[in-house]
């Protein structure tokens, strides 16, 4: 009896472990199948109802005040204009259509819309506008090639079905119709991976890189004439996973005529740029990143719909979601948190101030020069040659962090850095161009007049003039000794 008594619980034990090896994994719940090539996420709705109610509220404004900075879409449906924000952008990109109209943008649901209604020299390029708006551009470009990519922007859309033609990021860009494994859609990302060396990737990593595809910076590859000759690449050469510095974006960037995508009109430069880098901050070794943090457990946090567990799809800043995100791994109070936040942004933005008013003080003293290079005078080809390469460099740094989505938050250490490099190249640029023109008996007041408000009033077919309340000062007066209201000029 001892014997038996000891011998049934290990038969019994041996039978569960059994019985639940050959169970079914869990899988996902679901009311059909996909088709494959389906891109319309209506359909995909019928499937995961749960995630298409989500995904559909990225269209409702989100509570105004929560957010400092990034201010979008809320419920004052107030749509805020970036030039108004950080005044001397206006005169760094005049030349360019994001010095005519450059707004916050109001989230994924507007992603296309934002540029239907935006000025049109913002869609200028054309077809390959639609790089990171639209989940059609892959296969528009496999089908049409450089005919959809050169295509005036409205003839590109044109190309896409009716129905989906206002259609911004889909749930085809992330997943696979089969299993809902999350993957990308854009060539360009695949590309770029390339160049970084990275091949194998994680789910955690995935969750990132969904979201990659489209926060990158880019260029538009153009020919001798600027004029569309590729699909957008990625500025990537020589970076490795985990370390695209904005050293090496700008490397890449300077290399040749094919990176080259407009003329400042105040120095004439023929000039690069650089677009919503957010992975290329966050990535570079940001605490959230080291911790093994994804762009998804911030943004798109599980949270409970009925009986099920979902990524929320209605995409937002922590924020505009009172930091439920944040909760997951953070202990401390939600005001704590964002306070911590707003801490981070506020030296950002005070930097961000310093950077740019530096840089466009060179710009207006690259404009004098030029006037009395142009009237004759004999300028140093050395010291003037020494003055643009250093505000190149401050130039793309500051635009880097400007058009960052964070405030420096993704990465607050590498934002400072990166600011504080801005300002020493443009105060250098700045000491060249002024003993220039004190070589050809140029004298230069110590407070440079911008004339901010030739730049910032009426832009564009509407018009477009500067919003005085809009206008992000330096949140500890600190501007004021380099940059007095009166020399801003608007």
């Amino acid at each position: 009896m001892k014997q038996h008594g000891t011998i049934m619980p290990i038969i019994t034990a041996i039978c569960i472990s059994f019985i639940a090896g050959c169970a079914p994994k869990p899988q996902p719940i679901t009311a059909g199948l996909v088709k494959d090539g389906e891109f319309d996420p209506k359909e995909w709705g019928k499937v995961y109802p749960h995630e298409y109610e989500s995904w559909l509220k990225t269209k409702e404004p989100k509570p105004a005040g929560k957010s400092r900075y990034k201010r979008g879409w809320d419920t004052d449906k107030i749509v805020y204009d970036k030039l108004s924000e950080y005044p001397f952008s206006a005169l760094l990109y005049n030349g360019w259509g994001f010095g005519v109209e450059y707004n916050e943008p109001r989230g994924h649901h507007y992603a296309i819309i934002d540029q239907v209604e935006i000025d049109p020299s913002r869609t200028k390029p054309g077809g390959v506008c639609l790089a990171c708006k639209s989940p059609y551009h892959k296969s528009l470009t496999e089908k049409h090639k450089m005919k959809y990519l050169s295509a005036k922007f409205k003839d590109a859309l044109g190309m896409i079905p009716a129905k989906m033609r206002e259609t911004g990021p889909a749930c085809v860009d992330c997943h696979k119709n089969t299993d809902m494994e999350l993957t990308t859609n854009k060539e360009h990302l695949k590309r770029g991976l390339e160049m970084l060396g990275k091949k194998d990737i994680s789910r955690q990593e995935a969750r990132t890189l969904a979201c990659a595809q489209c926060h990158v910076t880019y260029y538009v590859p153009r020919d001798r004439k600027m004029k569309v000759a590729s699909d957008v690449n990625l500025p990537w050469t020589e970076s490795s996973w985990g370390d695209i510095s904005i050293e090496n974006i700008i490397k890449d960037l300077l290399t040749d005529y094919r990176r080259v995508e407009w003329k400042q009109k105040a120095t004439g430069f023929a000039m690069p740029y650089i677009r919503h880098p957010d992975f290329e901050m966050f990535s570079r070794q940001s605490v959230h990143w080291q911790a093994g943090v994804s762009c998804a457990d911030c943004h798109m946090p599980y949270r409970r719909a009925g009986a099920n567990n979902i990524t929320e799809h209605n995409v937002t800043s922590p924020l505009k979601a009172d930091l439920r995100a944040c909760s997951q791994c953070h202990t401390e109070s939600a005001t704590w948190l964002r306070g911590q936040v707003f801490a981070i942004q506020d030296r950002t933005v005070s930097l961000l101030n310093r950077a740019g008013y530096a840089a466009a003080g060179a710009t207006r003293l690259f404009e004098l020069v030029h006037a009395r290079r142009d009237a004759g005078a004999a300028i140093d080809s050395a010291l003037y040659k020494k003055a643009k390469s250093h505000y190149m460099q401050a130039f793309l740094r500051i635009v880097f962090v400007g058009a960052e989505n964070s405030t420096g938050f993704h990465n607050p250490s590498e934002a400072k850095r990166v600011l504080g490099d801005a300002i020493a190249f443009s105060c250098r640029a700045e000491a060249l161009l002024r003993q220039l023109l004190a070589k050809i008996g140029t004298d230069v007041p110590d407070m440079i007049n911008l004339e901010l408000a030739k730049y910032l009033n009426n832009r564009g077919e509407k018009k477009l003039n500067f919003k005085r309340d809009q206008e992000l000062r330096d949140p500890f007066g600190i501007q004021k000794y380099f940059t007095s209201d009166a020399a801003k000029g608007y």
